[in-house]
């Protein structure tokens, strides 16, 4: 299996990708040169990787019949203090909303399956940065 992605330059420091026929903008900042008309590249890396491994959880969740009607998920990465400024530590906060009657132990087995064995993204990052990842149950 390959990926391509087209990825055209805009002006500035503006890129507009195509990936899988859906439009991404990224732009830097007015202070790095760009107009801020878009994502940053890096923070990207998070979104996928959120997007991989939510994609994960919510068909194992749906195979273990599991009531989900709220799931989101908090990704934060930490940079090096020196070019290039890569992603050294990622944590991500699994939220699930109390008194839906999930079971707690099915849930985590089912995070548990998508960092270790089934999202790619995360275990790209995890060959460059510290993966972290822990489960919330919110009001």
């Amino acid at each position: 299996m390959s990926n391509k992605v087209s990825c055209e330059w805009k002006g500035g420091m503006a890129f507009e990708a195509d990936v899988t026929g859906h439009t991404i903008v990224m732009d830097a900042d007015a202070s790095s040169g760009g107009n801020d008309t878009g994502s940053r590249p890096k923070p990207l890396l998070l979104a996928a990787l959120g997007g991989c491994s939510g994609m994960d959880v919510v068909s194992i969740l749906k195979k273990m019949q599991e009531p989900l009607t709220w799931f989101n998920m908090e990704i934060e990465g930490q940079a090096a203090e020196e070019h290039p400024r890569y992603y050294t530590e990622v944590t991500i906060v699994y939220q699930f909303k109390k008194g839906d009657g999930l079971d707690e132990a099915k849930v985590e087995k089912a995070v548990r399956l998508s960092q270790e064995r089934y999202c790619g993204v995360s275990a790209q990052l995890s060959k460059g940065a510290q993966v972290n990842w822990r489960i919330e149950y919110l009001e």
